[in-house]
């Protein structure tokens, strides 16, 4: 990501993945066949249907945002590992539950408000494999939060490029099966369903789950592919589309 989530991110032993990792999060998103680009905030958010979290509610589930609940940081601000009930949404006790991935806005970064909302735009709307699943946000006085699923293996990059404990290489094969899918997130995102441009391609932006599926991450940088048909040009033209 060019936000923290996907740079320098931290993967995670089996061990320390907590209680929920295997579990499915409880579906409370819907979604549309395509992502409509709101023209306001406040039509971003109510056409999101994502959970929205306090402030203190995350402060919680991070354990006050501690130094060692860090998993990355990037132009964005930092991502924070937390546990949250998958029925309730409720903080939960550190090493049970259900694990997430809690992205802060970092005051004075590279990125900011304009990207919280793109990710939000586009997450919330669109529904594939192969794409990090947005859990939520925080939106409270200065307080710009994004809460995901936990992507325990990070990010493709640290796996090509680092070597530590948390890094391991890559066989050929778990390459080819990485490649496969980011090109199935991409092709998904390019398709009429979707019609997104990313924008942002890269192997800091593939985050790996526990049994490394590849999936796409941040859409900051995202904005709506063109208009080809004539049905969209006249949606377009009453004021229900964005060119």
């Amino acid at each position: 990501m060019g936000s923290c989530l996907s740079v320098r991110i931290k993967a995670e032993s089996p061990l320390h993945h907590g209680a929920s990792d295997g579990r499915e999060l409880s579906s409370r998103h819907s979604y549309s066949s395509a992502p409509l680009t709101p023209r306001s905030q406040s039509e971003i958010l109510e056409l999101s249907n994502l959970n929205s979290f306090s402030f203190n509610e995350l402060r919680v589930a991070t354990r006050n945002f501690r130094p060692d609940s860090v998993l990355g940081e990037g132009g964005f601000g930092c991502v924070f590992k937390g546990w949250i009930d998958e029925n309730t949404f409720k903080a939960a006790r550190p090493g049970t539950r259900l694990v997430i991935d809690v992205k802060r806005l970092n005051q004075e970064g590279f990125q900011g408000h304009k990207e919280w909302l793109a990710e939000i735009t586009y997450l919330s709307q669109l529904s594939h494999p192969n794409l990090v699943k947005l859990i939520g946000y925080c939106l409270e006085d200065e307080h710009r939060l994004l809460v995901y699923e936990f992507m325990p293996r990070g990010s493709l990059e640290n796996h090509l490029f680092r070597r530590s404990t948390y890094f391991q290489p890559l066989s050929w094969n778990l390459r080819m099966k990485v490649a496969l899918e980011a090109a199935k997130g991409l092709t998904y995102l390019h398709s009429p369903e979707a019609k997104v441009i990313y924008r942002d391609f890269k192997s800091s932006n593939i985050l790996l789950d526990a049994n490394y599926n590849a999936k796409l991450s941040d859409f900051g940088l995202a904005k709506d592919g063109p208009i080809d048909d004539c049905g969209d040009l006249e949606r377009a033209r009453k004021g229900k589309t964005q060119i």
